[in-house]
C-alpha cells in the first residue's frame, strides 16, 4: 500500500515541476556580440554572469591534480571569458554606465608580485595564467625574473658624482667636525709643547755637563745620541744617493773613437784609392804600395 502512495506522490511532484517550468519564461541566451545589447541593465546582467563563470573556473583551476591538458584548457577558457568581459565593460561605458576597467584585477606571479603581460594587439589585457597553470612547464620561466646585470660605471659616471664634498671642502659646514677637532688639536698642541720643552731641557743639561766635565744621565744622553745618530744616518743615505746618481751620469767609452781630422784623412785616402783603381794600372798600383811601405819604414826610423 505504501508503495502505491509513494508512486502517486512522485508522479504528483513531477506534474507540479512540469507546470512550474511551463509558467517560467524561456531561458535567455547571452548575446554573441556585446554591441547587439541596447539596454544598460541587461549589459550589466551579462557582465555579472561572465564574472560568475570566471570565478567558478578560477576556483577549479587551483587543483593541481587535474593534469596539464585540463589546466591548459581551463586557462584558455578563462582568458576567453575575460576578453568577453572586456567587451561588455566597453559596451556598458558606451551605454552610459560605470567604468569597471579601472578596478580590474592584475595578474600576479608565484610570489604575489604584479606582472604586466601586454597584449600584442594593443587592446585590453594580454594572455594570463591562473592557479596551477602558473606552475606548468614553460610557464614558470615566464614569471622568473632574469638576473640583474650590474652595469659597469664609466669614467664619466664616476667623475659626475665628484664634487666639493668628495675633497672635504664642506666637512666643516655642519659644525660637527670643528667640535671634534678642537679638543684633539689642544691635546696634540700640548703634547708637542711638552716634548719641545723636554728636549730643550735635555740640551741645556747636556751643555752644562760638557762645560763642567760631568757625565750626563743615561736617559738624557741616549735621547740626544739617538737624534744625532738619526741625522748622521740620513746624511750618509743622501750622500750614497748622490754618488749613485753621479755614477749613472758618467759614460765610459772602452773603444777609442777617431777625431774629426782622422775621419777626414780616412775619407781622402778612400777617395784616392777609388781614383787609382779606376785610372792606374795594376803595376803602377804595386809600385805605389811598395813606395808607401818604404816611406813608412823610413818615417818609423826617423821617429826612433
Amino acid at each position: 500500500m505504501a508503495r502505491n502512495e509513494e508512486k502517486a506522490q512522485s508522479m504528483l511532484n513531477r506534474f507540479i515541476t512540469m507546470k512550474e517550468e511551463e509558467k517560467k519564461k524561456p531561458k535567455e541566451r547571452r548575446p554573441y556580440l556585446a554591441s547587439e545589447c541596447r539596454d544598460l541593465a541587461e549589459a550589466d546582467k551579462w557582465r555579472q554572469q561572465i564574472m560568475r563563470e570566471i570565478g567558478r573556473k578560477v576556483t577549479e583551476i587551483q587543483n593541481e591534480g587535474l593534469g596539464e591538458h585540463r589546466l591548459r584548457d581551463l586557462n584558455d577558457e578563462i582568458n576567453k571569458l575575460i576578453r568577453e568581459k572586456v567587451h561588455w565593460e566597453r559596451r556598458i561605458i558606451e551605454l552610459g554606465g560605470p567604468n569597471y576597467t579601472k578596478h580590474s584585477a592584475k595578474m600576479t606571479d608565484l610570489d604575489g608580485n604584479i606582472v604586466d603581460v601586454p597584449n600584442p594587439g594593443g587592446r585590453g589585457p594580454g594572455y594570463r595564467y591562473f592557479g596551477a597553470a602558473k606552475k606548468l612547464p614553460g610557464v614558470r620561466e615566464l614569471f622568473e625574473k632574469p638576473p640583474e646585470l650590474r652595469k659597469r660605471r664609466t669614467r664619466y659616471d664616476i667623475y659626475k658624482r665628484i664634487d666639493a664634498s668628495y675633497y672635504g671642502y664642506r666637512d666643516e659646514e655642519d659644525g660637527i667636525l670643528v667640535k671634534l677637532e678642537g679638543p684633539a688639536e689642544k691635546k696634540m698642541r700640548a703634547a708637542a709643547v711638552k716634548e719641545w720643552m723636554e728636549m730643550e731641557e735635555i740640551k741645556r743639561e747636556a751643555k752644562k755637563s760638557v762645560k763642567s766635565g760631568e757625565v750626563v744621565e743615561v736617559g738624557l744622553g741616549s735621547k740626544i745620541l739617538f737624534e744625532e745618530e738619526e741625522d748622521v744616518i740620513e746624511e750618509e743615505r743622501m750622500e750614497r744617493e748622490r754618488e749613485e746618481k753621479d755614477r749613472e751620469k758618467e759614460y765610459v767609452v772602452h773603444v777609442p773613437l777617431p777625431d774629426e781630422k782622422e775621419i777626414e784623412r780616412m775619407v781622402v785616402e778612400h777617395k784616392k784609392m777609388e781614383l787609382l783603381s779606376k785610372y792606374a794600372s795594376e803595376d803602377l798600383m804595386e809600385e805605389q804600395m811598395e813606395a808607401k811601405a818604404m816611406l813608412n819604414i823610413q818615417r818609423l826610423a826617423k821617429g826612433e
